[in-house]
Protein backbone atom coordinates (compact mmCIF):
# COMPACT_ATOMS: atom_id res chain seq x y z
CA UNK A 1 0.00 0.00 0.00
CA UNK A 2 1.43 3.33 -1.27
CA UNK A 3 1.12 6.11 1.23
CA UNK A 4 0.17 9.78 1.05
CA UNK A 5 1.84 12.29 2.37
CA UNK A 6 1.12 14.91 4.55
CA UNK A 7 1.03 18.59 3.02
CA UNK A 8 -0.98 20.48 5.27
CA UNK A 9 1.20 22.22 8.22
CA UNK A 10 -1.64 21.47 11.16
CA UNK A 11 -1.00 17.91 10.54
CA UNK A 12 2.36 17.68 11.13
CA UNK A 13 1.69 18.95 14.78
CA UNK A 14 1.79 15.97 17.27
CA UNK A 15 0.77 16.60 21.37
CA UNK A 16 2.20 14.57 23.98
CA UNK A 17 -0.03 11.90 23.72
CA UNK A 18 1.79 10.74 20.51
CA UNK A 19 4.61 7.87 20.16
CA UNK A 20 8.24 8.99 19.56
CA UNK A 21 11.12 7.13 19.01
CA UNK A 22 15.07 9.01 18.60
CA UNK A 23 17.92 7.91 17.11
CA UNK A 24 21.24 9.74 15.63
CA UNK A 25 20.04 10.39 12.17
CA UNK A 26 16.17 10.50 12.64
CA UNK A 27 12.75 10.93 14.90
CA UNK A 28 9.91 9.24 14.36
CA UNK A 29 6.77 10.56 15.50
CA UNK A 30 3.72 8.64 15.08
CA UNK A 31 0.01 9.77 15.58
CA UNK A 32 -3.75 7.77 15.44
CA UNK A 33 -4.75 8.91 11.61
CA UNK A 34 -7.70 10.90 11.15
CA UNK A 35 -8.82 8.44 8.85
CA UNK A 36 -7.85 4.85 9.64
CA UNK A 37 -7.62 3.62 6.32
CA UNK A 38 -6.05 6.61 4.91
CA UNK A 39 -2.88 6.76 7.14
CA UNK A 40 0.05 9.16 5.44
CA UNK A 41 3.44 10.02 6.68
CA UNK A 42 5.88 13.35 6.47
CA UNK A 43 8.61 14.22 5.92
CA UNK A 44 10.93 17.11 7.84
CA UNK A 45 14.17 18.56 7.34
CA UNK A 46 14.40 21.52 9.35
CA UNK A 47 15.98 24.93 7.44
CA UNK A 48 17.86 25.60 10.44
CA UNK A 49 19.91 22.01 10.45
CA UNK A 50 20.16 21.86 6.32
CA UNK A 51 21.12 25.03 5.43
CA UNK A 52 21.70 24.29 1.79
CA UNK A 53 18.29 23.32 0.00
CA UNK A 54 20.10 20.17 -1.97
CA UNK A 55 20.80 19.18 1.68
CA UNK A 56 17.98 19.42 2.91
CA UNK A 57 16.70 17.20 -0.67
CA UNK A 58 19.14 14.85 -0.29
CA UNK A 59 18.10 14.16 3.20
CA UNK A 60 14.56 13.87 2.56
CA UNK A 61 15.35 11.23 -0.42
CA UNK A 62 17.03 9.21 1.99
CA UNK A 63 14.21 8.87 4.17
CA UNK A 64 11.90 8.24 1.02
CA UNK A 65 14.28 5.26 0.21
CA UNK A 66 14.64 3.94 4.52
CA UNK A 67 10.55 4.44 4.46
CA UNK A 68 9.78 2.26 1.17
CA UNK A 69 12.02 -0.36 2.19
CA UNK A 70 10.38 -0.44 5.50
CA UNK A 71 6.91 0.36 4.63
CA UNK A 72 5.50 -3.55 5.74
CA UNK A 73 6.52 -2.79 9.49
CA UNK A 74 4.53 0.64 9.25
CA UNK A 75 1.17 0.37 10.83
CA UNK A 76 -2.09 1.32 9.15
CA UNK A 77 -3.62 3.02 11.37
CA UNK A 78 -1.13 5.80 12.28
CA UNK A 79 0.09 9.04 10.97
CA UNK A 80 4.39 8.96 10.63
CA UNK A 81 6.30 12.10 10.97
CA UNK A 82 9.93 12.13 9.97
CA UNK A 83 12.22 14.64 10.82
CA UNK A 84 16.39 14.22 9.73
CA UNK A 85 18.73 15.09 11.54
CA UNK A 86 21.95 16.79 10.97
CA UNK A 87 24.23 13.45 10.76
CA UNK A 88 22.00 11.45 8.20
CA UNK A 89 23.77 12.64 5.40
CA UNK A 90 26.75 10.87 5.70
CA UNK A 91 24.75 7.93 6.40
CA UNK A 92 25.18 5.11 3.75
CA UNK A 93 21.85 2.95 2.59
CA UNK A 94 21.98 -0.50 4.28
CA UNK A 95 22.64 1.15 8.13
CA UNK A 96 19.81 3.54 7.24
CA UNK A 97 17.67 0.75 6.20
CA UNK A 98 17.88 -1.42 9.01
CA UNK A 99 18.26 2.29 11.95
CA UNK A 100 14.57 2.96 9.98
CA UNK A 101 13.21 -0.94 10.50
CA UNK A 102 14.38 -0.64 13.99
CA UNK A 103 12.31 2.47 14.80
CA UNK A 104 9.17 1.38 13.38
CA UNK A 105 9.48 -2.07 15.43
CA UNK A 106 9.90 0.37 18.03
CA UNK A 107 6.97 2.57 17.23
CA UNK A 108 4.93 -0.36 16.68
CA UNK A 109 5.59 -1.78 19.97
CA UNK A 110 4.65 1.76 21.74
CA UNK A 111 1.49 1.54 20.16
CA UNK A 112 0.76 -2.29 21.25
CA UNK A 113 2.14 -1.55 25.08
CA UNK A 114 -0.48 1.45 24.78
CA UNK A 115 -3.68 -0.44 23.41
CA UNK A 116 -2.83 -2.97 25.96
CA UNK A 117 -3.52 -0.45 28.52
CA UNK A 118 -6.45 0.85 27.10
CA UNK A 119 -8.30 -2.83 27.37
Amino acid sequence: MKRKTIRNHKDFLTTLGDYRVNSYNIVVKAKKAKIPSDARYGLFAPKKTFKLATDRNRAKRMLRDWIAFNEDLMLPELDYIFVARGPILTRRRDPGRKEMGFLLKNIAKLYDKNAKKAE
